[in-house]
């Protein structure tokens, strides 16, 4: 093994005196992409990654398996509007989804293909909501990866555009007022009325009317004393008598909350009442079929509770709240839809839970809330064959007629299968597979089990494995893929990268750890802030397990991560150089004294620290990849991959992390670098998925000892 020759970083003496101790910073320099030295490099590390994945022996095979299994395209849940039927779908020959309409005597046609926007597939379709009537939709489009996109209305009929582009409506709710003239709708305040380093916050509320010029004639409704921050949204009863209008600051795991009924104060200028203000919760209203008000939220219940609001009380605040869906004490509140369908003797609930990582759906009284039953979810979808309760899978969110019915469609997907639409029949009870993925495909047999672990601490941590086989027969090149941050849930989900790793015979394992919310808010803030050293603890307990169980074999473990993963992998790297053998670090944040300087970090002070308090930045330093990498240690194999168009994590961070370890490391494993342009931090098209997935798949293959790949 040879190692390599790294190109000559540009680097600086700068050292920053933070809190009355100097933190030293020696790739500045790197900040900088459009400098000369920078762009230099940048080109250097190019060739230098190009020639390196050149001579990965299984990257071509794997390309093609990869692509293979995704060949079985794609379906999404349906929304019903107005006796139209609104869902995505990817064909197998489809670069990106296409959102369709089915009319009511089942004639089907396209309302926006991405590619048709940008044939070289760098556009995405970010949102989209059609009318209470059915007949215009709201859709969000952006391009390049830049996740910056404009919004534009059609009329559903005839498919013309009728209104927009409205510029500036990044993550922007999209909410009708009935008779479809009308809609709420999310705005970054424009750009020359503000400092330069400000121009991706300072979001408004604003009722926007078809036709009317946004930057004149749309209605400043709410935002203007709110944190620069601040996210914002809206939601209307189907009548359009109540508006809420929810607010949170950055992705804390709090909102405030109010409503107002527009027949006494009209849509330009609502009068709110607080339903939830200054309150440690997250709280989601929703109207539904049944005119009453309902509250999701975490308040006092960690898991999620179920509540009912009174709209015209003068005081709707939580102490008013009654539950209706009591905190279940070891599965988490997902959604929930409300059966009114006139065929029903009475109104269902059905709640959809997430029990110890799997997907659960229950039927409860509408009148009590009381749980009558477990509803099964199918054979199809269980690891053993049995039904409900086995089912290792997850359940996307429930979506019903939203003027009323009987049913209930919901996204299913599992470890094994491709996704499907699944449809809950309330007057029959009874769980059936409204759609599945266009195509069928050879998928391979895999064996998934979950299996629990003790964290450093004494926590017990869960891991879903998937092999080729049950139990471990022998130690087998394996992944171990985190998250742990912002409550996310590492959800079971079909997926073209795992199934191909273990047909190729190894084992990919993808643990849920503290700082997700897998078990529930309180899991979600065992990993945040000064607790995230924990999620790095249970990452590393997570490998030592695998060792352990015989899965995986010492200098045959490879770890993989994306943003916030690429900061848990990063760590990870850092703190157990010994226990990695090969590391896939992607859109990674690594740099934690300054991320708050670039992209969107500001959004993310509440989960990490802020380096502006003393304490805080302690917490940081403790951890921040960067300015951990020693000089003289052997690191593991790394491949960075970064994506020019994120608007979210700055590739700054990949940049300096990838010149630290090349400077520092005393091995000859390689630290290489990914960068990819016209995409983004999110979406994008299906041969750039194949080929991002054959590289990293490649990288690990090489660097864990996987060889053999089936053609």
């Amino acid at each position: 093994m040879t190692r390599p020759e790294y190109p000559v970083a540009p680097r600086s003496d700068t050292v920053d005196v933070l809190a009355g101790r100097p933190v030293r910073d020696p790739f500045r320099p790197l900040e900088d992409a459009d400098s000369a030295a920078t762009r230099e490099w940048s080109a250097a590390q190019d060739a230098l990654f190009r020639a390196a994945a050149a001579d990965l022996p299984d990257r071509d095979r794997l390309r093609g398996r990869i692509a293979g299994l995704l060949a079985t395209g794609g379906i999404g849940t349906p929304m019903w509007r107005g006796g139209r039927c609104f869902f995505r779908r990817r064909l197998p020959d489809q670069e990106h989804a296409v959102l369709l309409v089915t009319e009511p005597d089942g004639a089907e046609r396209v309302l926006v293909d991405p590619v048709a926007l940008a044939e070289d597939g760098t556009a995405t379709l970010d949102g989209w909501n059609p009318s209470l009537e059915g007949d215009r939709l709201a859709y969000l489009v952006s391009r390049g990866g830049t996740e910056e996109p404009e919004l534009f209305v059609l009329d559903v009929a005839t498919g013309e555009r009728i209104d927009g582009p409205v510029s500036r409506t990044k993550e922007s709710s999209m909410t009708w007022l009935p008779g479809g003239e009308a809609l709420y709708i999310m705005r970054n305040v424009a750009p020359e009325l503000l400092p330069a380093d400000e121009v991706q916050y300072h979001r408004r509320v604003y009722l926007h009317r078809l036709g009317t010029d946004p930057d004149t004639d749309d209605v400043e409704v709410f935002g203007a004393d709110r944190d620069k921050t601040s996210f914002f949204r809206v939601g209307l009863s189907l009548d359009g008598r109540y508006l809420t209008v929810s607010a949170s600051q950055g992705t804390e795991p709090r909102n405030d909350l109010w409503i107002a009924d527009l027949t006494a104060s009209g849509p330009e200028a609502p009068e709110l009442r607080p339903l939830q203000v200054g309150v440690d919760a997250r709280t989601w209203p929703y109207f539904g079929p049944d005119g009453r008000l309902y509250l999701a939220t975490d308040l006092d219940a960690p898991r999620g509770r179920l509540c009912l609001a009174d709209p015209d009380a003068a005081d709707p605040g939580p102490d008013t709240w009654t539950t209706l869906v009591g905190e279940d004490p070891e599965a988490v509140l997902e959604d929930f839809a409300v059966l009114v369908g006139p065929e029903l003797d009475a109104p269902q609930l059905v709640v959809a839970w997430t029990r110890h990582m799997r997907g659960e759906l229950t039927r409860h009284t509408w009148e009590t809330g009381a749980r009558e039953a477990v509803i099964p979810l199918g054979t199809d979808a269980a690891e053993g064959g049995g039904g409900g309760g086995d089912a290792i899978g997850s359940i996307g969110v429930l979506l019903d007629r939203l003027e009323g019915g009987c049913e209930v469609w919901f996204g299913w997907s599992d470890y094994r299968t491709p996704s499907s639409v699944r449809r809950y029949d309330a007057r029959t009870g009874a769980v059936s597979v409204w759609a599945t993925a266009p195509a069928s495909v050879e998928v391979p047999r895999v064996h998934v089990r979950q299996e629990e672990y003790t964290s450093k601490d004494g926590t017990t941590v869960r891991l879903f494995v998937i092999a080729p086989t049950a139990e471990p027969d022998r130690p087998r090149p394996t992944v171990l893929y985190g998250y742990g941050g912002f409550a996310i849930p590492m959800s079971p989900g079909y997926s073209a990268s795992v199934l191909a790793w273990v047909e190729a015979g190894g084992v990919y394992a993808i643990a849920g750890l503290r700082g997700g919310s897998e078990e529930g808010e309180d899991w979600h803030r065992a990993g945040m802030r000064e607790n995230k050293q924990r999620v790095f603890d249970d990452f590393h307990a997570a490998a030592e397990h695998l060792l352990a169980r015989g899965w995986a074999a010492a200098g045959g473990l490879g770890i993989s991560g994306g943003s916030n993963g690429g900061l848990l992998v990063g760590a990870a790297l850092t703190q157990r150089p010994d226990l990695y053998a090969a590391v896939v670090c992607s859109a990674p944040l690594l740099d934690m004294v300054r991320y708050e300087q670039f992209g969107l970090g500001k959004l993310w002070s509440d989960e990490y620290g802020t380096a502006a308090i003393p304490e805080e930045l302690d917490w940081l330093l403790g951890y921040s990849p960067y300015h951990r990498v020693m000089d003289g240690v052997e690191y593991p194999a790394v491949l960075f991959t970064t994506f020019d168009g994120d608007s979210r994590v700055d590739p700054l961070h990949a940049r300096k992390m990838c010149a630290a370890l090349q400077a520092a490391t005393a091995g000859a494993r390689p630290v290489l670098l990914r960068t990819e342009a016209n995409v983004g931090h999110a979406d994008r098209s299906v041969s750039r998925s194949v080929e991002l997935s054959a590289d990293t798949l490649a990288f690990l293959a090489r660097w864990t000892g996987l060889a053999g790949v089936p053609e």
